[in-house]
């Protein structure tokens, strides 16, 4: 037998035993997959924003076929999305209301008082940081748009008064800007609350006015009127407890500083008052 057909048939011989190994291995550590989960892909936004808590949309799946995440747990997909999921999951849901961004300050360059300049990085963790931004309110608005920079949505932009402005129609609350914001005045709301109070300072009425001209001044106005008890003062502020409110607008009224805005087009929500 020549070298030529010697080596052919060993080389064959090692391939037929490695084709085995191999094939054994496979059957020895296959790992059963829940179809469930592409099917749950399927029908989830895509975005891998990770407001669900979880690495991305795929993570998310997986965790909604084992048990480890709630059929509802998709902020950005909504009750819609929640649906589909429920669905494939063969499992009722509840749903989820939809959540948006909202900035609670009004203290933009007109109403807010500006102290010395700031010379440093355009950025309102870094000016936080270090030298405090322009403004001398030290709890409002720095101004520097990191907010903006941080939504990959489009559903922000900074308006000619320095203020961010939320898009909600656009808005996912993934909490990316509520992260990027230093000073803790972005938060996530149910999109049908109506009532906010913008304003974030925790100085007294005195202060409050020497440095801004919409800030709260601890009236207490709004929570003497308020009919179900959702205002509270707390550290000088004034509150909303979302879970009672019911966009009567009777705070909006009376509120001297124009600090507790109504937005248009947000009708009354069905709550029970609260003695």
């Amino acid at each position: 037998m020549n070298t030529t057909l010697v080596s052919l048939v060993s080389m064959g011989g090692l391939a037929a035993v490695f084709a085995f190994v191999l094939a054994a291995a496979s059957k020895a550590f296959h790992v059963e997959t829940d179809p469930r989960v592409d099917e749950i892909i399927e029908v989830l936004p895509g975005v891998n924003c990770g407001a669900c808590g979880f690495a991305g949309c795929a993570s998310f799946a997986e965790g909604v076929a084992t048990g480890q995440a709630p059929v509802n747990g998709c902020p950005v997909g909504g009750a819609a999305v929640a649906k589909l999921v429920a669905a494939i999951m063969g499992v009722e849901s509840e749903g989820v209301k939809r959540r948006v961004a909202q900035v609670l300050c009004k203290g933009g360059h007109e109403e807010a008082k500006q102290r010395g300049g700031y010379d440093g990085p355009r950025d309102c963790r870094i000016a936080h940081a270090t030298q405090g931004g322009d403004k001398a309110c030290s709890y409002g608005c720095l101004g520097y748009g990191s907010c903006v920079a941080a939504c990959q949505f489009d559903a922000m932009y900074m308006d000619e008064n320095g203020l961010p402005v939320v898009i909600e129609e656009n808005c996912t609350a993934c909490g990316k800007c509520v992260d990027a914001c230093p000073r803790d005045i972005i938060m996530l709301v149910d999109e049908d609350q109506g009532v906010h109070i913008r304003c974030r300072s925790l100085l007294t009425g005195r202060f409050v006015r020497q440095v801004c001209s919409v800030g709260c001044i601890a009236c207490q106005r709004c929570v003497k009127v308020c009919p179900t008890g959702a205002i509270y003062m707390e550290d000088n502020l004034a509150r909303i407890n979302y879970d009672k409110c019911t966009n009567c607008q009777a705070c909006v009224e009376v509120c001297p500083m124009n600090t507790i805005e109504w937005q248009e087009g947000k009708g009354l929500l069905d709550k029970a008052a609260v003695s």
